[in-house]
């Protein structure tokens, strides 16, 4: 069918990729839908009327077929309203699945409708009745279909790029595939008109196949949402290069992707300097964060775990004491007493499994006392280092 790429929208930084309001996406996806519902009621009113009146069961086919875009319209209209809402305590993370849902319930609601449509031209095609031949005016309703359902698509098309929406992507081209079967429709009309009657129902299994293979492809993209299926690996060596490049990180590992309703969600671990402050390791992802969400624009959140090290595969430190511990572990030590009130501020860097101590220490301790507390630290085996420092204040 040509045209169901709709889903393969790479992260590119478009030009034109203005940051879109919800407000603005919300009433952009209301008007189109409301246009498209307006025109599909009446192109289905008048495809059923005229496929009985003429005869032509792939006219009706058509007509459901336009019905069904018709449910669809409704839904995604009920589905983008409750997608558009802010996040609540009960859906921390915004509404966004409720529109990958109502695609899922859409996708077997179609593929229904095409299912009973197929057996009833195949019986129909089968029975010992004389198959009818659809009366000449059959062609202008068909016709019409198509011209209103290009018309809609290329709308509809031009307003998704607009506002990056994936889902009114799929509906555009659905309107596209809506003409295409308006004019497999045609073609079975014209050609029951030259004394070839089986071609009308004929092309109405034809329209029945394309609404299930639509129906098909609706239902696989929005089930692999739902189960947190991640971006292509080419998307995310992109995001991870880019990240990689940016100053402060030193390693990119465990980003993870995947999408909710139009936007993506990413979390990353970076590795940055172990020896930097909390404050500049903040600073580092924030800094990540903002760059990454200007040049991928559909991504909507990005959790970030800053690293000293690299903890993919294992986790050195897990099981060392925590400050609390060792400190409690240090002051019982009766050799360390004497250098306690002189400490002034104790760091700990814990990396490779091993903890190291800088002490700063307020005035000029006794030599014997450092070397007290060294030689007290050097029995703690997950103490690796120790630094002394003297505080000077000018």
């Amino acid at each position: 069918m040509g045209g169901h790429h709709h889903h393969t929208h790479h992260v590119e930084a478009l030009p034109e990729t203005v940051h879109v309001s919800r407000e603005e996406r919300q009433s952009a996806t209301r008007r189109v839908t409301l246009v498209g519902a307006v025109l599909n009621t009446v192109l289905s009113i008048a495809q059923i009327v005229g496929g009985f009146l003429t005869q032509s069961q792939a006219l009706i086919a058509d007509g459901f077929h336009t019905l069904s875009d018709l449910v669809s319209d409704f839904v995604v209209l009920f589905a983008s309203n409750l997608a558009h809402q802010e996040a609540d305590d009960n859906h921390p993370y915004g509404h966004g699945r409720i529109e990958t849902l109502a695609t899922v319930i859409l996708g077997l609601m179609l593929a229904g409708v095409a299912v009973a449509i197929f057996i009833q031209a195949w019986g129909r095609m089968f029975s010992d009745i004389a198959l009818p031949i659809p009366q000449p005016i059959a062609l202008a309703f068909a016709a019409t279909a198509i011209i209103g359902k290009e018309a809609l698509y290329h709308y509809t098309m031009r307003t998704a790029k607009r506002i990056h929406s994936p889902m009114l992507k799929a509906n555009a081209w659905h309107h596209r595939s809506d003409a295409i079967s308006s004019v497999i429709v045609l073609l079975g009309i014209a050609g029951a008109q030259f004394g070839y009657p089986w071609l009308d129902p004929i092309a109405a299994m034809v329209v029945a196949a394309m609404i299930l293979y639509m129906a098909g492809q609706l239902i696989m993209e929005s089930t692999s949402e739902l189960v947190d299926t991640g971006l292509a690996p080419e998307e995310v060596q992109e995001i991870h290069d880019f990240i990689a490049n940016i100053e402060g990180v030193e390693n990119v590992h465990l980003l993870r992707t995947r999408r909710m309703g139009g936007h993506v969600l990413a979390d990353a671990h970076l590795q940055v300097n172990g020896r930097i402050s909390v404050s500049e390791g903040h600073f580092i992802s924030d800094q990540v964060m903002h760059r990454l969400r200007k040049r991928f624009p559909d991504i909507k959140d990005v959790i970030i775990h800053i690293d000293p090290e690299d903890d993919e595969t294992s986790h050195p430190c897990q099981n060392l004491p925590t400050r609390k511990e060792l400190l409690a572990q240090l002051q019982a030590l009766p050799s360390t007493a004497a250098l306690w009130p002189d400490i002034a501020d104790v760091t700990l860097h814990y990396n490779d499994g091993k903890i190291q101590l800088e002490l700063i220490l307020k005035e000029t301790s006794s030599p014997e006392a450092i070397q007290a507390f060294r030689q007290a630290c050097s029995n703690i085996t997950c103490i690796k280092q120790i630094k002394i420092f003297t505080k000077l204040v000018h």
